[in-house]
């Protein structure tokens, strides 16, 4: 996540509803959220739409492009405020919220092109530069967006869960042998969940690609992100895979019903899908964005 600052700022009002006309002034900088073609959709979502620190989102166009920006004082997102601001886990949480519903509201309405948290520039000058210099990229990565929507799928091993199912092993203890010492006991049971733990991972992994086998037939592409641990991942168990697939808007219904139901009876195993998102994980050329 970074701050991209260029050039010199322009001098006008900038907290009203806008379009590329008015610019922000010395003391302000144009925060980017997403990129699409210019038009008449862009243009009457923007003034709908908040930004950060409460600001009016705006449009600014070129070559056929339209950005949607708002303005956001200069010292707080500069490099180094925006250093301090990303480090700061409550300002980090507002930036990627107000962020994400901008995206997420300009894509119900339009194909847009996410773009990086913290994509910021000194004025909208510089923006409508960027876009004229990297316009045929831009317009490569819409057409090939155009229509599809992004799903997440995790895969979760969670081997406390396959300890606890209630169901019986394979095989079961012998009930004709003679009773063992209380070490031994403990022993054996130490044996027992380092084997259930090893099963409940084998079967993550089993179940990963057959998720990949089923989803990658419905979908035009697919990145694969490392495992979210900690906070990042949801709920209980280790995500072991987790991946997002660009599916096109008609077989989203198709995908969900392709993995429904493929963890039941497998215990301490689960999937999520989440989704469908604006394509955030496809909105670099494909040879950058794939990972696998």
């Amino acid at each position: 996540m970074t701050s991209h600052l260029q050039g010199a700022a322009s001098p006008s009002e900038p907290r009203r509803h806008s379009t590329e006309q008015q610019e922000p002034s010395h003391s302000w900088s144009s925060y980017v959220y997403a990129i699409g073609r210019a038009g008449r959709g862009l243009d009457a979502m923007a003034p709908r739409l908040t930004g950060l620190r409460d600001g009016h989102v705006r449009t600014v166009a070129a070559g056929g492009l339209a950005a949607l920006v708002s303005s956001v004082p200069a010292g707080a997102f500069s490099a180094e405020g925006m250093k301090a601001q990303l480090e700061n886990l409550t300002e980090l949480e507002e930036i990627a919220r107000t962020h994400h519903t901008v995206v997420e509201a300009a894509h119900a309405g339009a194909t847009v092109l996410p773009m990086r948290l913290a994509t910021v520039y000194l004025d909208d000058a510089r923006v409508r530069a960027m876009l004229r210099e990297r316009g045929a990229e831009f317009d490569a990565l819409l057409s090939r967006l155009e229509g599809h929507a992004e799903l997440g799928v995790k895969v979760y091993a969670d081997p406390r869960a396959a300890a606890a199912d209630p169901r019986p092993a394979a095989e079961g203890p012998d009930r004709a042998a003679p009773p063992v010492s209380p070490g031994r006991a403990y022993l054996q049971q130490r044996r027992a969940r380092r084997q259930i733990q090893r099963d409940a991972y084998r079967a993550a992994g089993a179940l990963a690609d057959e998720v990949r086998g089923r989803a990658t037939g419905l979908a035009r592409d697919r990145v694969t992100h490392c495992p979210q641990q900690g906070e990042l991942a949801s709920g209980a168990g280790e995500n072991i895979a987790n991946e997002a697939y660009l599916v096109p808007v008609d077989r989203l219904r198709e995908f969900h019903r392709a993995l429904a139901g493929l963890a039941d009876g497998v215990p301490g195993v689960r999937i999520e899908v989440t989704g469908p998102w604006a394509p955030y994980s496809f909105a670099t050329p494909p040879a950058e964005s794939r990972s696998a």
